[in-house]
């Protein structure tokens, strides 16, 4: 582990500690002390305090997430899902990692964790946003005797999971926006991408990526291109602790992950209806060189959008479309 990581996780609760405490405890001097907490604060984004004559705390502690706590959080059925728990304080991607990884033999039901992802990714190509410490990056590979065809309704699914287990942590007023968006207050607060490889007709594999803000600072958002909410921010909500959270979202989306090869997305479509925060609202889709208005009007058991244009319905399959809220509504974009 670098030292500047080693570092933080010294500093993560928030205390004052010593220059020479740091230097004894990891075994290197206190000038390399200095300048790792430098590098935390450059790299990083961490704002680190130094007290002259009592030494360094951030600004703030971290709950780093701990594979044994999230283990230890989740019922034995649940863990029995879980094949293997990869937790990183630093990676490109915990979807482009599980990706290798799965190239490699990695088995169905393998979990990554992140602190901070150096390249981040959303659907269609975007960039999400990923400071260290200060959200949920989570990646989950499974396995399937079926072709990538059938995946069309897994984003929903797992969608429907994750706002379940929000609303279940008593964050109030989630919703959805389809294909994969999950909302607080019509503002962003988490997102999935599925990524799939595999034969026509099978074998193939699918790794889910959820990244959900828990305790995003406002300096971190600036690259962000659209409204956004943040768990730390939500007005009545106690404290939210990551590793309780992922724990949470892990059982939850590997049961999913379970039963979506046996039952497809019929098990998890009246969910997702009730938390679909477009339906019957005019909205826009978007694909890349034309854009179509209509009413949503819901979706098809397999998870395409249906668009009600004029009474005349067209649907949309996930991965081709932008959906917003037609202008003249109160809603977000995202």
């Amino acid at each position: 582990m670098k030292t500047h990581l080693r570092v933080i996780r010294r500093l993560a609760d928030g205390e004052l500690h010593s220059g020479e405490e740091l230097a004894q405890a990891l075994g290197i001097s206190r000038a390399a002390v200095w300048k790792a907490v430098h590098k935390a604060g450059e790299v990083l984004g961490l704002e680190v305090r130094s007290v002259r004559g009592r030494g360094y705390r951030l600004a703030a502690p971290l709950e780093l997430l701990d594979s044994e706590r999230i283990l230890a959080a989740i019922p034995q059925q649940g863990r029995r899902r879980i094949k293997r728990l990869e937790l990183y304080d630093d990676i490109d991607s915990t979807n482009s990692h599980l990706m290798r990884e799965a190239q490699q033999g990695a088995p169905s039901g393998t979990l990554c964790l992140a602190e901070r992802q150096r390249a981040g990714r959303g659907r269609r190509g975007r960039t999400w946003v990923s400071p260290f410490g200060a959200n949920i990056y989570l990646s989950l590979l499974w396995r399937y005797p079926f072709g990538p065809a059938a995946f069309s309704g897994l984003s929903l699914a797992a969608g429907a999971a994750v706002a379940g287990v929000l609303e279940a942590e008593g964050v109030p007023d989630i919703g959805l926006k389809w294909p994969n968006d999950v909302l607080w207050r019509h503002r962003k607060l988490a997102g999935l991408l599925l990524e799939v490889a595999g034969e026509a007709q099978g074998p193939s594999l699918v790794v889910v990526g959820l990244g959900l803000n828990t305790h995003l600072r406002g300096a971190q958002a600036a690259e962000i291109d659209q409204p956004w909410a943040n768990l730390g921010s939500v007005s009545g909500l106690g404290a939210v602790s990551r590793n309780q959270l992922a724990a949470r979202l892990a059982e939850r989306l590997t049961e999913v992950m379970a039963h979506y090869g046996a039952d497809g997305l019929a098990p998890f479509l009246p969910e997702w209806e009730r938390f679909d925060r477009y339906r019957g609202e005019p909205v826009e889709v978007r694909l890349a060189d034309r854009t179509f208005t209509g009413i949503h009007a819901g979706v098809t058991p397999q998870g395409a959008l249906r668009l009600d244009r004029n009474g005349t319905i067209q649907t949309f399959q996930a991965g081709e479309v932008s959906l917003r809220a037609a202008a003249g509504i109160g809603c977000g974009t995202g």
